[in-house]
């Protein structure tokens, strides 16, 4: 079925009511198939049971209201401001519409538009409602025939070229016929959507444009969300597979030569989290099936040791060992760990950084190549090409996040079919890593060393900035380091924010001018980013001004104070990161928010305020604000990876998508048989970005 087209594959021209000139338009808006149209799902639902009729209505009172527009223009007043006013008209009476300063909608509502209004009541020479939101229904002489289904009114994304009234009108006109069409996508049995408790693909369509109540909705919904989930899911199984088996992996065989050793020499005992772990990466590394896995935990959770002993097994095996980082100061500082660790076993660790001379790198890449370079430590540079390892055995990347989906799978590429362990300190919950992650194996450090100390977080409203500067001096004072991070690097029109670069010369000439400061963010080179860090670690600079270009960044146990500027602008994952940069010497530290907004941000940040756990933050993140900027670097392309599931709710739902996939591409890998055909096309014909993200296609 290579080379499928379906009928909602055709130009979004062909439709009723479309035609070439109107498709130009709906193309802007991202509509250029059949296809398109039907998956373009109403943003908004509206009960028709809560709109209330104009004559009920009171000065006071959230109305919705839906009537026909019999005048509308725009009042001048004495101040200059331009309102903008229609009066709407029901079966029960006629009221006021007022827009201030918004004279704009006299070209988007007009005399004769049946319009639904959501807003305040309120009284200015009577009673008016002034809306929030408001959707133009049908235009004059039209029957509302995409608008109202059952109960329910539905409004969709819309444009200014492309209407709402315009929008549901064409899928009034192809629905039932774009139903049909999708009947013959289904790929799910009856006994599949019996199991799942799920309802067919034009039932679940059907119900998301013209629903008779909100159960409908939802329904309907569960169904898109499960699809989406399960095509993601079917390309991961599909990379997991081609990784972990399609190819032969290496089967390391455990002497303890260099394990057992290691393991004595530690001034600590492994945590019961840590020793899990490495019976998973072991259990890994020691079978012929190729290790891909995932290590997640929290800032100081312990898994550079982990990472260690998967590399000494790697070297008792006769292999050699890279570890790969996305910058060169945290490479270099990986490096320096590593050999305090293990140049007393006898291992040396090579160092590829980007300050060789000519000889020092020509010496390097030779003994790599050789062989003679047991454990390698650099930066992405370790798989450019000029690298060429003799028998590289296990390649563990730290921070992978930072490298992308297709930097990660590029690992799997290396001569020999390495094992490859990468590491996240970015805790997400278990929902949204089976997401991101499904092509990987996943193990969780979730338990921090004892004794550590959390780091005391507390909140000031910008009044009482001055006394969080008192705090920073009183560290720097004390002959510790601080850092201050702001949201933006430079000052903007668009926004109201304090910047780095603005403060940074404010604090050095106001607030602390017997200070070294030093400033970093992301516009600066990366060679001039390099010498910043290295001075602050240096102990040469007491506070660095940032941007949360630091948020993955160095080790600085000297660092004890931390104060975040507009900590409202922030998730909560990411002030978390951010709160990871300090108290990493063991002793007291502290992370100052200063934030503005209302009580709902206020209690956003008590609960950082009050948690230290990180995965209990992503998950509290993950409800509050979505999976968008959790995402992160994962998201290639114009489309988010997930438009329909809600990874806060669904997650049983993506585990029997996960389950369903990975049994599937298990009995046929690259799904050739005929029963699994129309899968296949199906997943070129509506994820084929998923297919090009993961390197699949």
């Amino acid at each position: 079925m290579e080379g499928v087209s379906f009928p909602l594959d055709r130009p979004i021209q062909f439709l009723r009511g479309v035609g070439p000139r109107r498709a130009e338009a709906f193309q802007r808006l991202g509509l250029l198939s059949a296809r398109d149209l039907l998956y373009h799902i109403p943003r908004r639902y509206d009960d028709a049971s809560t709109v209330q009729p104009i004559r009920s209505l009171e000065v006071g009172m959230e109305a919705t209201v839906v009537g026909r527009v019999r005048s509308a223009g725009i009042l001048p007043t004495r101040s200059g401001l331009r309102i903008f006013q229609a009066v709407l008209q029901d079966e029960s009476g006629m009221i006021t519409c007022a827009w201030p300063g918004q004279p704009w909608l006299e070209k988007r509502i007009r005399k004769g538009d049946l319009v639904l209004a959501v807003g305040p009541v309120r009284f200015f020479h009577g009673r008016q409602v002034h809306p929030r939101e408001f959707t133009v229904l049908a235009r004059e002489g039209e029957e509302d025939d995409g608008g109202r289904t059952g109960t329910v009114f539905v409004s969709y994304p819309a444009a200014e070229e492309v209407p709402q009234w315009v929008l549901r009108r064409v899928v009034a006109l192809n629905l039932d016929r774009l139903l049909e069409e999708v009947a013959q996508e289904e790929f799910l049995s009856d006994e599949d959507l019996r199991n799942l408790g799920l309802c067919s693909l034009p039932e679940a369509l059907a119900a998301l444009h013209r629903p008779q109540d909100l159960q409908e909705v939802e329904k309907g919904r569960r169904r898109l969300a499960f699809d989406e989930l399960f095509f993601l899911q079917v390309v991961q199984a599909q990379v997991r597979f081609r990784q972990t088996q399609a190819v032969p992996g290496i089967a390391f065989a455990r002497t303890n030569r260099l394990i057992r050793p290691f393991h004595a020499s530690l001034p600590f005992r492994l945590t019961e989290a840590q020793a899990r772990v490495l019976r998973e990466i072991y259990d890994d590394m020691t079978s012929p099936r190729r290790m891909n896995r995932l290590l997640q935990g929290d800032v100081g959770s312990g898994k550079t040791v982990v990472a260690a002993f998967a590399l000494l097994l790697a070297l008792e095996s006769g292999y050699q060992g890279a570890l790969m980082a996305p910058t060169e100061i945290l490479a270099e500082q990986h490096a320096s760990k590593l050999r305090r660790w293990l140049e007393p076993l006898g291992v040396e660790v090579v160092f590829l950084r980007g300050g060789m001379t000519p000889a020092e790198r020509r010496s390097a890449l030779q003994r790599i190549a050789e062989g003679t370079a047991p454990l390698v430590v650099g930066t992405h540079a370790l798989i450019q090409e000029g690298v060429t390892f003799a028998r590289l055995g296990l390649v563990v990347v730290d921070e992978q996040h930072r490298f992308g989906v297709r930097q990660r799978l590029a690992l799997a590429e290396q001569p020999g079919n390495p094992d490859v362990l990468v590491m996240s300190a970015t805790p997400i919950p278990r929902s949204l890593a089976m997401a991101l992650y499904g092509d990987l194996d996943l193990s969780l450090l979730d338990e921090l060393p004892p004794g550590r100390q959390p780091v005391e977080t507390l909140l000031f409203p910008p009044a009482r900035r001055a006394e969080a500067y008192r705090i920073l001096e009183e560290e720097m004072a004390g002959g510790h380091q601080a850092y201050v991070v702001y949201p933006l690097v430079e000052e903007s029109e668009k926004v109201d924010l304090l910047s780095a670069k603005e403060e940074f010369r404010r604090l050095a000439e106001e607030v602390f001018p017997h200070r070294r400061l030093g400033l970093l963010h992301g516009q600066l080179p990366p060679a001039e980013k390099e010498a910043v860090m290295r001075a602050f670690l240096a102990r040469e600079i007491d506070l660095l001004v940032a941007t949360t270009v630091i948020e993955v960044g160095i080790d600085v146990p000297n660092a004890t104070a931390m104060l975040i500027e507009h900590a409202e602008r922030f998730g909560l994952s990411q002030l978390h990161q951010l709160r990871g940069r300090v108290g990493r010497g063991g002793g007291r530290s502290r992370c100052l928010l200063v934030a503005e907004g209302g009580e709902a941000a206020w209690n956003r940040l008590r609960v950082f305020q009050q948690t230290h756990d990180g995965f209990a933050i992503a998950k509290a993140d993950l409800e509050l604000r979505g999976p968008g900027d959790l995402f992160g670097t994962q998201q290639h392309g114009r489309d988010p990876i997930l438009r329909y599931a809600d990874l806060g709710r669904d997650e049983l739902l993506l585990a029997q998508a996960q389950e369903k996939a990975r049994s599937l591409v298990a009995q046929d890998p690259e799904l050739t048989e005929p029963a699994h055909r129309q899968i296949r096309a199906l997943l070129r014909a509506r994820h084929g970005e998923k297919l090009r993200l993961y390197g699949v296609g």
